[in-house]
């Protein structure tokens, strides 16, 4: 087994749970681990034998435009697409966070974790 994992995406999009946040939009980030066997990607020097991270970025790229309320179901949705488009993958974790949230204070960013283990 070995990891990928695209770390600090970036992103400017519209989604939260309030009307006026999609409307306005926010930075958001979003981290992608993916866990598969790696072994034949690295014995044969092969795109094909491995999980390709630029369609992985947009996967992300895609459910970062389509607006949600909740960062658990931009999360969702990545992890949905990420297992239909590989399906050796065996482990997916993400995390989607909202940089400086509308909470009234001080909050660097508002973060959830998924994390689903196929098969």
């Amino acid at each position: 087994m070995g990891q990928i994992a695209l770390e600090g995406m970036e992103f400017f999009a519209f989604h939260g749970f309030y009307d006026e946040e999609q409307k306005i939009g926010n930075k958001y980030g979003v981290d992608l681990y993916i866990e598969t066997d790696l072994h034949a990607a690295a014995a044969s020097d092969d795109l094909h034998e491995t999980v390709n991270y630029e369609t992985l970025y947009r996967i992300v790229l895609e459910q970062m435009k389509q607006p949600a309320r909740l960062l658990e179901h931009i999360g969702h949705r990545v992890i949905e697409h990420v297992v239909q488009n590989f399906p050796k993958v065996k482990k997916v974790k993400v995390n989607i966070y909202k940089f400086n949230p509308p909470l009234g204070g001080i909050c660097h960013r508002a973060m959830v974790t998924l994390e689903e283990t196929v098969g």
